[in-house]
């Protein structure tokens, strides 16, 4: 049996950690590192895992995320062989109100619930949609539009 365990390739060992540069392509991998040595921050959630697309050149590997995006990744970075534990986290029923707060989340209020002075959504008589003016945009309680509003990614990655 012993035997059998030093002949199996580390390649296929689940927890191994190593460099996406000595991994094979569709390899299952979490805890993937950005920039070399500086710890894993890719793919630490519950249930989660990436999927190695492209053979590792000497340089770059590409990688899906549990997203669906592409990303590409430099091979010296480190990540671990398998899934991450846990898959049912997500699927859990919260029973009560209090066991969420417990967790740490607030409540979510609408901000047409509100006064005018807490959102640039709140007040008027009765149900108001509009607000003041007729057919408001969408805001964040700061003002800023939220559903058609700013893109925030860089340009580089959009393409």
């Amino acid at each position: 049996m012993k035997r059998d365990l030093l002949h199996l390739d580390i390649n296929s060992q689940i927890g191994s950690c190593m460099p996406l540069g000595a991994m094979r392509i569709g390899t299952i991998i979490h805890n993937i590192e950005v920039n070399p040595g500086q710890g894993g921050k890719l793919v630490r959630a519950a249930g989660t895992s990436a999927k190695i697309l492209k053979e590792p050149t000497a340089t770059y590997c590409i990688i899906r995320l549990p997203s669906g995006a592409e990303k590409r990744v430099d091979s010296k970075c480190r990540a671990t062989v398998g899934v991450v534990s846990n898959p049912s986290h997500g699927t859990r029923k919260l029973r009560k109100a209090g066991q969420s707060r417990w967790l740490g989340r607030r409540p979510v209020v609408r901000g047409v619930a509100m006064n005018p002075i807490d959102h640039p959504h709140g007040g008027g008589e009765g149900r108001s949609k509009s607000s003041g003016s007729f057919g408001r945009v969408s805001q964040t309680p700061w003002g800023k539009p939220t559903k058609c509003g700013y893109k925030t990614a860089s340009p580089k990655l959009r393409k």
